[in-house]
């Protein structure tokens, strides 16, 4: 949201206008307010429409998440494992779309679907293309991309979040009508920092206090302490929904509502984890002023050019 429009309308501290009625997802306030019930289905299209079964389709929408093995085959792995540090090694130790760990480990690269032929390909792979699109009823595109690596022993964790409220507050975003996949290049073990989820909790979206600081992002991306929930509603969303995580081969994809709690912790084993991560979004859900930040995050983070996937 620009300045002037703040000013022009009047709005409170955290940078929302005051009664606006184009935000059905308050966050980042100066007090806490109840729970919202989500206003959007979590599956948009039916069994004609893709690859996914109706019993799948259902248990996305009563979950948030659905496990999908060998999403991409074994002869493609060494070929992304190598395309991987082939970008890690070309990118400048200065470019702002790689982050790194406090020790300058390599935590995400950002944008690889824009720097690898390999990986624009992935996405429009059968197993891949047409499920966001079935999951999100129609045309959609890449609202963001990156490649995470944890690698052994120093590997640190995400701390529990829901990604819309993020995509809402600081990107614009304006519906939960986004979808993650999270395809496995390494194995996901129950210990070596797999994803953890709440099932049933993107039905719900949890308001967070606190403003948004300016350029959050420049350390979010390493350890997120603005915008998640506080312990007592974790502690409350937990006792309802308990935790589920994601275990499984390489190849493996875990499919996820862009609303979904989840998040990992740290990995002290050797045994390293990476994933590629495509976050596809409805082209009907373009991004609008930021909701609760002073300006929009930067393209490689939130893709403000809507170009539907083909």
């Amino acid at each position: 949201m620009t300045a002037g429009r703040r000013e022009a309308e009047g709005c409170s501290r955290t940078g929302l206008p005051i009664g606006d009625p184009t935000d059905q997802y308050p966050t980042r306030l100066d007090h806490a307010i109840e729970p919202i019930p989500r206003h959007e289905p979590a599956v948009w299209g039916g069994a004609a429409e893709g690859p996914l079964s109706q019993l799948h389709l259902d248990g996305f929408a009563e979950y948030g998440y659905l496990v999908a093995p060998e999403t991409v085959s074994d002869d493609w792995l060494p070929l992304l494992r190598h395309e991987m540090d082939r970008i890690a090694a070309d990118l400048d130790s200065d470019d702002s779309r790689v982050i790194r760990e406090p020790g300058g480990a390599i935590r995400s690269i950002f944008e690889p679907h824009l720097l690898s032929d390999l990986v624009a390909q992935l996405v429009r792979l059968d197993t891949v293309l047409p499920v966001a699109r079935q999951l999100l009823g129609g045309d959609v595109y890449i609202h963001q991309a990156r490649i995470n690596l944890m690698p052994g022993f120093t590997g640190t964790g995400f701390y529990w979040h829901s990604d819309f409220e993020t995509w809402h507050a600081e990107d614009g975003m304006p519906a939960i009508r986004a979808v993650s996949c999270s395809i496995a290049l390494t194995d996901n073990y129950p210990y070596n920092g797999s994803l953890m989820v709440i099932p049933g909790s993107h039905q719900t979206f949890y308001p967070c206090v606190g403003a948004t600081p300016a350029d959050n992002h420049d350390t979010s991306l390493v350890a997120q302490n603005v915008g998640v929930p506080d312990q007592t509603t974790l502690t409350k969303v937990v006792d309802q929904h308990d935790i589920h995580q994601f275990t499984g081969p390489p190849g493996t994809a875990l499919w996820f509502d862009a609303n979904l709690l989840h998040g990992s912790g740290s990995n002290i084993t050797p045994l390293p984890r990476s994933n590629v991560f495509l976050v596809f979004n409805s082209v009907h859900n373009a991004l609008t002023d930021p909701f609760a930040a002073d300006r929009p995050r930067p393209e490689y983070l939130a893709a403000r050019r809507v170009h539907a996937v083909t």
